[in-house]
């Protein structure tokens, strides 16, 4: 395996298994995701019902996402065109973030920190997946 499919098989673990930790926050109780909104300086998590909808079902799909990469970092050449995708998708949803964070007048560190290391990422996955269709381009020609 070149180095640059075991970078990738690795890089998509590593961001797998720290998106599946997010499967912890579906389950937490109220009291702990207001515990950890106040320590990140976002003052009181508000007590509605579409704040713990939203962050409970953001989370599962943060973990079913981190799974995905998981799965499909076992067959990078099978899943290169899937893979593509993804790392285009992350960095327009990097993107999105970023205005997204900058319109709900998120902190700066949040700001300048969430949609760029997104877009980072999918840059990162977009790359070394398109070397994979350059590799299988080399072999069939």
């Amino acid at each position: 395996m070149p180095n640059h499919e075991r970078f990738l098989q690795l890089f998509l673990r590593i961001i797998g298994t720290t998106s599946l930790t997010a499967a912890f926050f579906v389950f937490v109780p109220d009291v702990w995701m207001g515990a950890v909104h106040e320590r990140l300086g976002l003052g009181d998590l508000p007590d509605a019902p579409i704040v713990g909808y939203l962050a409970r079902s953001t989370s599962a799909f943060y973990a079913m996402l981190g799974g995905l990469l998981w799965v499909m970092s076992f067959d990078l050449r099978r899943h290169r065109v899937v893979l593509r995708y993804l790392g285009f998708a992350l960095i327009l949803f990097g993107l999105a973030l970023f205005v997204i964070d900058w319109q709900a007048g998120l902190p700066l560190w949040w700001r300048f920190w969430e949609g760029p290391i997104v877009c980072v990422f999918g840059s990162v996955i977009l790359r070394l997946s398109s070397r994979l269709a350059d590799d299988a381009a080399k072999q069939t020609g």
